[in-house]
């Protein structure tokens, strides 16, 4: 009976990943183009026709459709259900790594986010400021408990591990680092990647934002090595950033410590 209440809550969680992950595809076509998220409902970009029951159903809905639409017959790109699917699996990795406590909401909140954002600057090279400024607020949100927490007696559930003064200095060094660099550079590296920085350090504090900001430089250098090495970017060509901060900083999430740990070990 465990094992069974155990699978259907890593089942109910991976409907819910895939229902975002519809939702974070609607995010990700729509905000760059600065259309409102929320109306018109789903539709086809290309005729307008708006989608039934069926066809909103995640992953499955285009395999329905068989990739086209059904009125017009443009092309879906398959970009929608892999972004619904990895979302959902998302999801279920940081569920396994937190369970249900408040770490899991607070870096779930902070991947899906960038999630999102790693997508529109793939295709538009830009971070989205409404984007980062949700991610502020929210994260502000979570510490709220733990400062209230030195005044009033609450439940432990409630009040985030990290201190706030980490989260805080957290934030200061991701934003300052990037700066610098940014003036260094002379606008080489985004503005964008300045405030993107800040809202990671926010979430992973101090020693975390030491960790992705190392991370997010080593797999970008050798992403982008490997590219040049292929012929398909040249020195003179920039690559957009945030996918690489997001994926350093689901490491420093999910293998953070252990990370550190390795490379103190090596002394």
């Amino acid at each position: 009976m465990p094992d069974l209440q155990h699978t259907f809550i890593l089942g109910f969680i991976f409907v819910a990943g895939l229902s975002f992950g519809s939702f974070l595809n609607v995010i990700v076509y729509r905000l760059p183009k600065n259309l409102s998220i929320t109306s018109p409902p789903s539709c086809c970009p290309e005729c307008s026709r708006r989608l039934g029951f069926l066809e909103l159903v995640p992953v499955l809905g285009y395999f329905y459709l068989r990739g086209r639409c059904r009125q017009c017959q443009a092309k879906i790109s398959p970009r929608y259900p892999l972004v619904e699917f990895f979302t959902g699996l998302l999801f279920l990795i940081v569920f396994s790594a937190y369970g249900f406590t408040l770490e899991f909401f607070i870096y779930l909140s902070l991947l899906f986010l960038l999630f999102g954002i790693a997508l529109i600057d793939l295709e538009h090279r830009i971070v989205p400021n409404s984007m980062v400024a949700a991610g502020l607020i929210a994260g502000l949100v979570f510490y709220l408990p733990r400062l209230a927490s030195y005044l009033l007696d609450l439940p432990p559930v409630l009040i985030a591990e990290r201190d706030i003064l980490d989260a805080l200095a957290g934030l200061l060094l991701g934003g300052g680092i990037m700066f610098v660099i940014f003036i260094v550079s002379r606008g080489g590296m985004g503005a964008g990647d300045i405030k993107l920085m800040a809202l990671i350090g926010l979430y992973v504090g101090l020693r975390g934002t030491v960790l992705v900001f190392f991370l997010g430089f080593m797999i970008g250098a050798i992403t982008g090595i490997a590219f040049m090495v292929l012929g398909t970017l040249t020195r003179k060509d920039a690559l957009p950033f945030a996918p690489f901060l997001s994926l350093s900083t689901l490491l420093q999430v999910l293998w953070g410590e252990q990370i550190w740990d390795w490379y103190l070990n090596l002394f």
